[in-house]
């Protein structure tokens, strides 16, 4: 809860590329309570990627870009541990509290109370207040509302324990949301996907990609994607397979 005072509390986004934190740039932006000034975003440091999405930098970096914001990487070492990566973000966000003076920092998730939980634990004694634009929104829902305001992603990765990997790379619209088994949350909220959002109304523009190699790593299914559309006349959609 925002609480009313002459100075916009200034907040840092967990950046995680995807759909999720995207919107939640939109909402806040949308609300004008608060002052976006930056994203935040982990890499690990082996393969220069988002963790887990596994997208490349240059494409953050084009998102940031997009989003007229500055980037905040956090390199984290491979493999890291629970440990180091709790070390690394406390030294990022002690760091660019000072240099950004950031007051909040907001996260896109939707319904999972232990991440909650663990996130609102990490940010007791450092100063800054949590914020869950996105909480508590039905999922089904709010799924539609991204794809019907214009918001494009593209699926990075999925989890083929929860989700067939032919998934992998497609465009997050209403034809994939038609198709997704029930037992798959709409926005991919227990892990089943992880996708690049490359287009929608908290860019300027459009962040052309294409999809590059699939592999399959960890257990999971990734799609590489590479900056730049195809050539095919369809970078409206992130340009096609």
């Amino acid at each position: 809860m925002i609480k009313p005072g002459h100075d916009r509390p200034r907040v840092l986004i967990a950046w995680s590329s995807g759909k999720d934190s995207a919107w939640a740039l939109q909402v806040l932006r949308q609300a004008g309570e608060v002052e976006v000034v930056g994203l935040l975003t982990t890499f690990n440091e082996a393969f220069d990627r988002v963790a887990m999405h596994a997208v490349r930098r240059e494409l953050v970096e084009a998102q940031a870009r997009a989003a007229s914001l500055p980037l905040v990487d956090v390199p984290l070492p491979w493999p890291c541990s629970n440990t180091a990566y709790e070390e690394a973000m406390s030294r990022a966000l002690a760091k660019v509290r000072v240099q950004l003076r950031i007051t909040h920092v907001a996260f896109g998730d939707l319904f999972l109370e232990d991440v909650r939980q663990y996130r609102e634990s990490r940010m007791q004694g450092t100063g800054l207040t949590p914020l869950f634009p996105l909480w508590g929104m039905p999922t089904a829902t709010l799924a539609r509302t991204m794809v019907e305001s214009g918001l494009k992603a593209r699926i990075t990765c999925v989890d083929p324990k929860r989700l067939a990997p032919s998934y992998v790379g497609r465009l997050f619209d209403g034809a994939l949301l038609d198709e997704l088994p029930d037992e798959v949350d709409p926005c991919g909220e227990r892990g089943e996907f992880h996708t690049f959002a490359c287009a929608g109304p908290m860019f300027a523009h459009l962040i052309p990609v294409r999809v590059g190699e699939v592999v399959t790593r960890d257990g999971f299914v990734f799609a590489d994607l590479l900056p730049g559309a195809d050539g095919d006349g369809t970078s409206g959609q992130c340009a096609k397979r």
